[in-house]
Protein backbone atom coordinates (compact mmCIF):
# COMPACT_ATOMS: atom_id res chain seq x y z
CA UNK A 1 0.00 0.00 0.00
CA UNK A 2 1.01 3.65 -0.76
CA UNK A 3 1.30 6.35 1.69
CA UNK A 4 -1.01 8.72 -0.11
CA UNK A 5 -2.14 11.49 1.75
CA UNK A 6 -6.27 11.07 2.53
CA UNK A 7 -7.86 13.74 3.84
CA UNK A 8 -11.31 14.34 5.93
CA UNK A 9 -13.53 16.36 6.29
CA UNK A 10 -15.22 17.14 9.15
CA UNK A 11 -17.63 19.81 9.87
CA UNK A 12 -19.10 20.59 13.34
CA UNK A 13 -21.51 22.52 15.53
CA UNK A 14 -21.78 22.24 19.30
CA UNK A 15 -20.83 18.49 19.78
CA UNK A 16 -18.82 19.22 22.54
CA UNK A 17 -20.14 16.28 23.98
CA UNK A 18 -18.77 14.11 21.20
CA UNK A 19 -15.79 16.12 19.16
CA UNK A 20 -13.16 14.39 21.74
CA UNK A 21 -14.10 10.59 20.87
CA UNK A 22 -14.38 11.43 17.59
CA UNK A 23 -10.78 12.71 17.16
CA UNK A 24 -9.37 10.69 19.39
CA UNK A 25 -11.09 7.82 17.12
CA UNK A 26 -9.08 9.19 14.09
CA UNK A 27 -5.64 9.40 16.00
CA UNK A 28 -5.63 6.03 16.34
CA UNK A 29 -6.09 5.09 12.92
CA UNK A 30 -3.94 1.98 11.70
CA UNK A 31 -3.01 4.05 8.51
CA UNK A 32 -1.22 7.81 9.63
CA UNK A 33 -0.99 9.28 6.34
CA UNK A 34 -3.95 11.81 7.16
CA UNK A 35 -5.22 15.30 7.32
CA UNK A 36 -8.21 15.69 9.12
CA UNK A 37 -10.04 19.23 8.24
CA UNK A 38 -12.52 20.13 11.18
CA UNK A 39 -14.29 22.92 9.78
CA UNK A 40 -16.57 25.11 12.69
CA UNK A 41 -20.00 26.03 11.65
CA UNK A 42 -20.69 28.72 13.73
CA UNK A 43 -20.52 26.56 17.32
CA UNK A 44 -21.40 28.28 20.33
CA UNK A 45 -20.08 25.84 22.97
CA UNK A 46 -16.66 24.48 23.70
CA UNK A 47 -16.31 21.87 20.07
CA UNK A 48 -14.23 24.61 18.90
CA UNK A 49 -12.02 24.32 21.93
CA UNK A 50 -11.35 20.87 22.40
CA UNK A 51 -10.48 20.80 18.57
CA UNK A 52 -7.90 23.44 19.18
CA UNK A 53 -6.40 21.55 21.69
CA UNK A 54 -5.86 18.27 19.76
CA UNK A 55 -4.53 20.85 16.64
CA UNK A 56 -2.00 22.46 18.74
CA UNK A 57 -0.12 18.05 19.77
CA UNK A 58 -0.79 17.10 16.22
CA UNK A 59 0.00 18.39 13.27
CA UNK A 60 -2.42 16.65 11.07
CA UNK A 61 -5.30 18.11 12.93
CA UNK A 62 -6.52 21.00 11.27
CA UNK A 63 -8.87 23.42 12.38
CA UNK A 64 -11.07 26.37 10.57
CA UNK A 65 -13.99 28.52 10.57
CA UNK A 66 -16.82 27.72 8.22
CA UNK A 67 -16.93 30.62 5.10
CA UNK A 68 -20.60 30.42 5.24
CA UNK A 69 -23.38 28.93 6.80
CA UNK A 70 -24.69 25.39 7.12
CA UNK A 71 -23.02 22.24 6.84
CA UNK A 72 -22.84 22.31 3.07
CA UNK A 73 -20.88 25.53 2.94
CA UNK A 74 -18.49 24.04 5.81
CA UNK A 75 -18.25 20.80 3.72
CA UNK A 76 -17.14 22.98 0.97
CA UNK A 77 -14.50 24.86 3.06
CA UNK A 78 -13.50 21.57 4.35
CA UNK A 79 -12.14 20.78 0.63
CA UNK A 80 -11.54 23.81 -0.33
CA UNK A 81 -8.18 23.46 2.22
CA UNK A 82 -7.98 20.12 1.79
CA UNK A 83 -5.16 18.38 -0.89
CA UNK A 84 -5.62 14.43 -0.07
CA UNK A 85 -5.22 11.96 -3.39
CA UNK A 86 -8.04 10.91 -1.29
CA UNK A 87 -11.40 12.12 0.11
CA UNK A 88 -13.34 11.06 2.95
CA UNK A 89 -15.60 12.67 5.33
CA UNK A 90 -16.39 12.16 9.07
CA UNK A 91 -19.14 13.20 11.18
CA UNK A 92 -17.83 15.12 14.71
CA UNK A 93 -20.60 12.93 16.83
CA UNK A 94 -19.57 9.46 15.32
CA UNK A 95 -16.22 7.44 15.58
CA UNK A 96 -13.40 5.71 13.14
CA UNK A 97 -13.26 1.84 13.87
CA UNK A 98 -8.85 1.42 13.66
CA UNK A 99 -8.64 -0.02 10.53
CA UNK A 100 -11.36 2.30 8.66
CA UNK A 101 -9.00 4.52 6.74
CA UNK A 102 -6.15 1.61 5.95
CA UNK A 103 -9.49 -0.88 4.76
CA UNK A 104 -10.62 1.94 2.63
CA UNK A 105 -7.41 3.05 0.80
CA UNK A 106 -6.35 -0.40 0.42
CA UNK A 107 -9.52 -1.14 -1.24
CA UNK A 108 -9.09 1.57 -3.56
CA UNK A 109 -5.67 0.71 -4.70
CA UNK A 110 -6.91 -2.14 -5.02
CA UNK A 111 -9.80 -2.04 -7.44
CA UNK A 112 -8.93 1.33 -8.50
CA UNK A 113 -10.34 4.67 -10.11
CA UNK A 114 -14.14 4.76 -10.90
CA UNK A 115 -14.74 2.80 -7.43
CA UNK A 116 -16.19 4.06 -4.36
CA UNK A 117 -15.17 2.73 -0.92
CA UNK A 118 -17.40 2.31 1.42
CA UNK A 119 -18.30 0.25 4.92
CA UNK A 120 -20.45 -1.79 7.63
CA UNK A 121 -21.60 0.43 10.05
CA UNK A 122 -23.04 0.05 13.42
CA UNK A 123 -25.54 2.19 15.13
CA UNK A 124 -25.19 2.78 18.97
CA UNK A 125 -27.26 5.16 21.28
CA UNK A 126 -26.94 5.67 24.84
CA UNK A 127 -30.21 4.87 25.88
CA UNK A 128 -30.73 1.82 23.37
CA UNK A 129 -31.72 1.82 19.56
CA UNK A 130 -35.18 1.80 18.28
CA UNK A 131 -35.87 -1.20 15.71
CA UNK A 132 -35.73 1.61 12.87
CA UNK A 133 -32.68 2.00 13.38
CA UNK A 134 -31.78 -1.77 13.90
CA UNK A 135 -33.33 -2.74 10.96
CA UNK A 136 -32.31 0.36 8.69
CA UNK A 137 -27.93 -0.92 9.76
CA UNK A 138 -29.11 -4.67 9.16
CA UNK A 139 -30.15 -3.65 5.60
CA UNK A 140 -27.39 -1.01 5.10
CA UNK A 141 -25.08 -3.76 5.90
CA UNK A 142 -26.90 -6.26 3.61
CA UNK A 143 -26.03 -4.03 0.75
CA UNK A 144 -22.90 -3.26 1.50
CA UNK A 145 -21.20 -6.77 1.89
CA UNK A 146 -22.23 -7.10 -1.75
CA UNK A 147 -21.78 -3.94 -3.29
CA UNK A 148 -24.92 -3.86 -4.12
CA UNK A 149 -25.93 -0.20 -2.10
CA UNK A 150 -27.26 0.86 -5.74
CA UNK A 151 -29.92 -1.84 -6.59
CA UNK A 152 -31.93 0.23 -3.42
CA UNK A 153 -31.01 3.46 -3.48
CA UNK A 154 -34.43 4.98 -4.19
CA UNK A 155 -35.33 3.38 -0.48
CA UNK A 156 -33.08 5.39 1.80
CA UNK A 157 -29.33 7.09 1.46
CA UNK A 158 -27.69 3.93 0.52
CA UNK A 159 -24.25 5.32 1.52
CA UNK A 160 -23.39 6.14 4.57
CA UNK A 161 -22.41 10.24 4.85
CA UNK A 162 -19.38 9.59 7.59
CA UNK A 163 -18.19 6.26 5.68
CA UNK A 164 -16.85 6.48 2.39
CA UNK A 165 -14.11 7.12 0.33
CA UNK A 166 -12.92 8.21 -3.14
CA UNK A 167 -10.40 8.96 -5.45
CA UNK A 168 -9.94 13.00 -5.64
CA UNK A 169 -10.32 13.09 -9.32
CA UNK A 170 -13.37 10.87 -9.05
CA UNK A 171 -14.80 13.09 -6.29
CA UNK A 172 -14.63 16.40 -8.22
CA UNK A 173 -15.71 14.26 -11.45
CA UNK A 174 -19.07 14.38 -9.89
CA UNK A 175 -18.96 17.66 -8.18
CA UNK A 176 -17.88 17.01 -5.00
CA UNK A 177 -19.58 19.16 -2.33
CA UNK A 178 -20.56 21.58 -4.51
CA UNK A 179 -23.67 20.89 -4.91
CA UNK A 180 -26.36 22.91 -2.62
CA UNK A 181 -29.29 20.41 -2.93
CA UNK A 182 -30.36 18.94 0.65
CA UNK A 183 -30.08 16.24 1.70
CA UNK A 184 -26.83 16.66 0.95
CA UNK A 185 -25.69 13.14 1.53
CA UNK A 186 -28.51 12.00 -0.01
CA UNK A 187 -27.71 13.93 -3.07
CA UNK A 188 -23.77 12.85 -3.22
CA UNK A 189 -24.94 8.69 -2.98
CA UNK A 190 -26.95 10.22 -6.30
CA UNK A 191 -24.19 11.55 -7.71
CA UNK A 192 -22.12 8.90 -7.09
CA UNK A 193 -24.95 6.50 -8.86
CA UNK A 194 -24.90 8.48 -11.79
CA UNK A 195 -21.31 8.90 -12.61
CA UNK A 196 -21.17 4.93 -12.27
CA UNK A 197 -18.69 4.42 -9.43
CA UNK A 198 -18.79 0.66 -8.28
CA UNK A 199 -19.21 0.16 -5.24
CA UNK A 200 -16.40 -1.85 -3.72
CA UNK A 201 -17.66 -4.68 -1.28
CA UNK A 202 -17.59 -4.62 2.99
CA UNK A 203 -17.76 -7.09 5.30
CA UNK A 204 -15.77 -4.87 7.92
CA UNK A 205 -17.51 -2.55 10.52
CA UNK A 206 -16.07 0.62 9.77
CA UNK A 207 -17.85 3.18 11.51
CA UNK A 208 -19.67 3.34 14.26
CA UNK A 209 -22.73 5.95 13.79
CA UNK A 210 -24.13 7.61 17.13
CA UNK A 211 -27.93 8.34 17.10
CA UNK A 212 -29.34 10.61 19.69
CA UNK A 213 -32.62 13.38 19.90
CA UNK A 214 -30.93 16.28 18.90
CA UNK A 215 -28.82 14.96 15.99
CA UNK A 216 -29.46 17.38 13.19
CA UNK A 217 -30.67 14.63 10.56
CA UNK A 218 -33.72 13.82 12.95
CA UNK A 219 -34.11 17.59 13.91
CA UNK A 220 -33.77 19.93 10.92
CA UNK A 221 -36.09 21.08 7.96
CA UNK A 222 -33.40 19.94 5.28
CA UNK A 223 -33.97 16.53 6.19
CA UNK A 224 -37.96 16.00 6.59
CA UNK A 225 -39.41 13.28 4.56
CA UNK A 226 -40.19 15.63 1.68
CA UNK A 227 -37.00 16.60 0.84
CA UNK A 228 -36.22 12.70 0.49
CA UNK A 229 -39.01 12.45 -1.59
CA UNK A 230 -38.37 15.45 -4.07
CA UNK A 231 -34.85 13.98 -4.55
CA UNK A 232 -35.63 10.68 -5.10
CA UNK A 233 -37.94 11.89 -7.84
CA UNK A 234 -35.53 14.31 -9.18
CA UNK A 235 -33.30 11.52 -9.68
CA UNK A 236 -35.50 9.16 -11.02
CA UNK A 237 -37.29 10.79 -13.49
CA UNK A 238 -33.57 11.91 -14.91
CA UNK A 239 -31.54 8.38 -14.65
CA UNK A 240 -34.12 5.98 -14.22
CA UNK A 241 -37.32 6.97 -15.91
CA UNK A 242 -38.58 5.51 -19.54
CA UNK A 243 -40.91 8.61 -21.32
CA UNK A 244 -42.26 5.84 -23.99
CA UNK A 245 -43.59 3.22 -20.82
CA UNK A 246 -46.35 3.99 -18.73
CA UNK A 247 -45.48 4.92 -15.66
CA UNK A 248 -47.64 3.61 -11.98
CA UNK A 249 -47.51 4.54 -9.03
CA UNK A 250 -47.99 1.61 -6.38
CA UNK A 251 -49.77 2.65 -3.04
CA UNK A 252 -52.11 5.77 -2.12
CA UNK A 253 -50.58 6.42 1.28
CA UNK A 254 -48.73 9.39 2.26
CA UNK A 255 -46.45 8.85 0.29
CA UNK A 256 -47.88 7.93 -2.79
CA UNK A 257 -49.86 11.09 -2.49
CA UNK A 258 -46.84 13.36 -1.78
CA UNK A 259 -45.35 11.54 -5.15
CA UNK A 260 -48.57 12.02 -6.78
CA UNK A 261 -48.45 15.62 -6.35
CA UNK A 262 -44.81 16.32 -7.24
CA UNK A 263 -45.42 14.03 -10.71
CA UNK A 264 -48.49 16.41 -11.47
CA UNK A 265 -46.83 19.02 -10.98
CA UNK A 266 -44.06 18.27 -13.44
CA UNK A 267 -46.89 17.01 -15.67
CA UNK A 268 -45.70 14.08 -15.66
CA UNK A 269 -48.43 11.24 -16.83
CA UNK A 270 -49.26 8.45 -14.16
CA UNK A 271 -51.53 5.42 -13.36
CA UNK A 272 -52.39 4.96 -9.75
CA UNK A 273 -53.24 1.38 -8.57
CA UNK A 274 -53.32 0.24 -4.56
CA UNK A 275 -54.29 -2.90 -2.99
CA UNK A 276 -56.82 -1.04 -0.27
CA UNK A 277 -60.49 -1.93 -1.61
CA UNK A 278 -61.43 1.71 0.23
CA UNK A 279 -59.82 3.35 -2.20
CA UNK A 280 -60.02 1.58 -5.54
CA UNK A 281 -62.32 3.18 -7.97
CA UNK A 282 -62.11 6.41 -6.01
CA UNK A 283 -60.08 9.45 -7.16
CA UNK A 284 -57.45 11.60 -5.54
CA UNK A 285 -55.96 15.15 -7.01
CA UNK A 286 -58.39 14.25 -10.35
CA UNK A 287 -56.25 10.47 -10.79
CA UNK A 288 -58.66 7.38 -10.46
CA UNK A 289 -57.15 4.49 -8.12
CA UNK A 290 -57.04 1.22 -9.83
CA UNK A 291 -56.67 -2.51 -8.35
CA UNK A 292 -53.11 -3.45 -8.91
CA UNK A 293 -53.69 -5.59 -11.33
CA UNK A 294 -54.58 -3.15 -13.87
CA UNK A 295 -50.65 -3.59 -14.39
CA UNK A 296 -51.35 -6.55 -16.11
CA UNK A 297 -53.17 -4.10 -18.72
CA UNK A 298 -50.44 -1.71 -19.30
CA UNK A 299 -47.90 -2.34 -21.79
CA UNK A 300 -44.27 -2.45 -20.50
CA UNK A 301 -44.86 -0.36 -17.18
CA UNK A 302 -42.74 1.46 -15.12
CA UNK A 303 -43.84 1.33 -11.15
CA UNK A 304 -43.11 3.12 -8.68
CA UNK A 305 -44.03 1.08 -5.00
CA UNK A 306 -44.38 3.49 -1.95
CA UNK A 307 -46.07 0.90 0.26
CA UNK A 308 -43.87 1.10 3.08
CA UNK A 309 -44.94 -2.66 5.22
CA UNK A 310 -42.26 -5.00 4.94
CA UNK A 311 -44.41 -7.72 4.27
CA UNK A 312 -46.25 -6.13 2.07
CA UNK A 313 -43.31 -4.97 0.12
CA UNK A 314 -42.08 -9.04 -0.21
CA UNK A 315 -45.58 -9.99 -1.88
CA UNK A 316 -45.22 -6.82 -4.01
CA UNK A 317 -41.81 -8.02 -4.84
CA UNK A 318 -43.23 -11.32 -5.42
CA UNK A 319 -45.78 -10.23 -7.97
CA UNK A 320 -43.42 -8.56 -10.18
CA UNK A 321 -41.27 -11.61 -10.38
CA UNK A 322 -44.05 -13.78 -11.29
CA UNK A 323 -44.18 -10.86 -14.09
CA UNK A 324 -40.91 -11.35 -14.80
CA UNK A 325 -40.33 -7.80 -14.07
CA UNK A 326 -36.57 -6.59 -12.98
CA UNK A 327 -35.85 -4.29 -10.16
CA UNK A 328 -34.06 -0.85 -10.85
CA UNK A 329 -35.37 -1.64 -14.74
CA UNK A 330 -39.21 -2.43 -14.13
CA UNK A 331 -40.10 -1.30 -10.19
CA UNK A 332 -38.23 0.73 -7.61
CA UNK A 333 -39.39 0.71 -4.44
CA UNK A 334 -39.11 4.17 -3.20
CA UNK A 335 -39.66 3.41 0.41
Amino acid sequence: MSQALVSIVIPFKNTELFINECLTSIIKQTYTNWEAIFVNDNSTDNSFQIVERFSKKDERVNLLNNFGNGIIEALKTGFDYSSGAYITRMDSDDLMTPIRLETMLTNLEKYGKKHLAVGQVKYFRADGLSDGFSRYEQWLNSLTVNGKNYSEIYKECVIPSPCWMLHREDFEACGGFNSDIYPEDYDLAFRFYKAGYTCIPCDKVLLHWRDYSTRTSRTHKHYAENSFLDLKATYFLELNYDATRPLAIWGAGHKGKTLAKILLKQHIPFFWICDNPKKIGKHIYDQELYNFDYLAELKNPQSIVTVANTKAQLEITQYFETQNMQAMLDYFFFC
